[in-house]
C-alpha cells in the first residue's frame, strides 16, 4: 500500500478533508444538542459505506447499541489508515469522530491519544446515552488492538 493512499474500498473524508479543527470549529457553533446531533448525523453521511466483504464478524465491534466495523491498514510510513461503517446514524457519527482522531497515526500517537477528551471538547461526552458511550469504549479498545 502507498503512504498516501487507503484502499479505495476504505477510502473517506476524516483526518484528511475533515480535521479535528474541523469539527471543533463546527461543533462549537453547536450549542444546543440537537445542533450537535446534527452534527452526527452529517458526518455520519460522510463516511462512505463498507462493502459486505469487509462487514466480517473478524471486524464487527461487540458492545455496541447498533452494529460496528471497524478495521486498520499500516501504511508503508508505519501510519494507520482506518475505517469502519456501522448501522446506526448517530454512533456511525461518533465513529467518525473516532476516524478523525486516528487517521494516519501511529501505533504510539493512537495509544497515547485520550479520544473521550475529544469527545469532551467537541461537547460529546455527557450527551450520549451509557449504551452509545460504552460502544465508544468498546471501538476504541478495538482499535488499540488492532494498531498494536
Amino acid at each position: 500500500m502507498s503512504d498516501n493512499k487507503p484502499n479505495i474500498t476504505t477510502a473517506h473524508p476524516f483526518g484528511a478533508d475533515i480535521t479535528l479543527d474541523t469539527l471543533f470549529h463546527d461543533f462549537q457553533k453547536s450549542k444546543a444538542w440537537e445542533d450537535k446531533y446534527r452534527q452526527l448525523i452529517l458526518l455520519s453521511r460522510k463516511l462512505p459505506a463498507l462493502s459486505d466483504e469487509i462487514k466480517t464478524t473478524e471486524n464487527e465491534i461487540n458492545g455496541c447499541e447498533n452494529r460496528v466495523w471497524i478495521g486498520v491498514e499500516l501504511k508503508d510510513n508505519g501510519k494507520y489508515h482506518v475505517y469502519g461503517d456501522s448501522d446506526g446514524r448517530i454512533v456511525k457519527g461518533l465513529l467518525a469522530v473516532i476516524l478523525t482522531s486516528v487517521e494516519n497515526k501511529t501505533a504510539e500517537e493512537i495509544a497515547k491519544m485520550n479520544i473521550f477528551d475529544i469527545f469532551e471538547q467537541l461537547g460529546l461526552a455527557h450527551q450520549i446515552s451509557q449504551s452509545r458511550t460504552d460502544g465508544v469504549h468498546a471501538i476504541i479498545s478495538r482499535l488499540t488492538q488492532l494498531t498494536q
